[in-house]
């Protein structure tokens, strides 16, 4: 236990670079608390003390702001920067080495109950290894983001991301594929990062470009086969031989 507790300091040190030592994480992160407080709870939870974890995790969403259910999966050295607001549903599966940050939703899009009555269905997100999710971002649905992925501040995800693809927008749409083993604060890949919607209208642009070409091309064919075919007809020739 208190192998994973350093684990879980070391890591926020790594990360977060206003974090002077590991008392101040200990005392004065409410992420720390949270996370702590979940390994608590998810105990209680896999041992069949439902209520009392439920009721355990609401005190932890009170003192700390961040809520994460009991039920959730969650690795080891996962870090939530700033945190309030962070919301992590039952069902959601978070891998090692995850970040989020402030304001960020892994939620359920489907029923918890499907049409036979069966419940404890598959409704939240996966997060692979070394996931970065930015602020704001919400990821919904019962997919996975896959290895390394970022995705951007305030995104919508609603479908799976590739393995070290960087994911922005509403809804999100991938701007990077390359894997960047950086790490990326809020999401948000070192460099320029390219806009999908100003790309989207360049291709437009050129296409239309394009297709003005080869109409001018095809108007200026036709202009000259009329004129062809209303020229007067040449003499012919013939041959003293005919």
């Amino acid at each position: 236990m208190f192998k994973i507790i350093r684990q879980e300091i070391d890591a926020m040190i790594a990360r977060d670079p206003a974090a002077r030592s590991r008392w101040e994480i200990v005392l004065c992160y409410p992420a720390f608390h949270a996370i702590m407080g979940y390994r608590a709870t998810n105990w209680l939870w896999k041992r069949g003390f439902r209520i009392t974890a439920r009721f355990a995790s609401q005190i932890m969403r009170w003192l700390s702001g961040i809520e994460i259910h009991p039920g959730a999966t969650i690795g080891k050295r996962f870090f939530i920067d700033h945190g309030m607001g962070v919301v992590i549903g039952e069902t959601a599966e978070i891998g090692d080495d995850v970040t989020l940050y402030q304001g960020v939703t892994l939620g359920g899009t489907s029923p918890s109950v499907n049409s036979e009555g069966q419940r404890g269905l598959k409704r939240h997100p996966t997060l692979e290894d070394g996931v970065i999710v930015g602020s704001g971002a919400q990821i919904l649905g019962p997919f996975i983001v896959r290895k390394n992925a970022r995705v951007g501040g305030n995104a919508v995800v609603l479908s799976e991301v590739p393995e070290g693809a960087t994911v922005v927008g509403i809804p999100a749409r991938i701007v990077r594929r390359e894997k960047d083993d950086r790490f990326c604060a809020y999401g948000t890949p070192l460099g320029d990062l390219p806009d999908p919607v100003a790309r989207a209208l360049e291709d437009l642009g050129r296409e239309v470009k394009t297709l003005r070409e080869h109409v001018a091309a095809l108007e200026a064919d036709k202009a000259g086969t009329g004129a062809d075919a209303g020229a007067p007809a040449k003499p012919r020739i013939v041959a003293a031989s005919e």
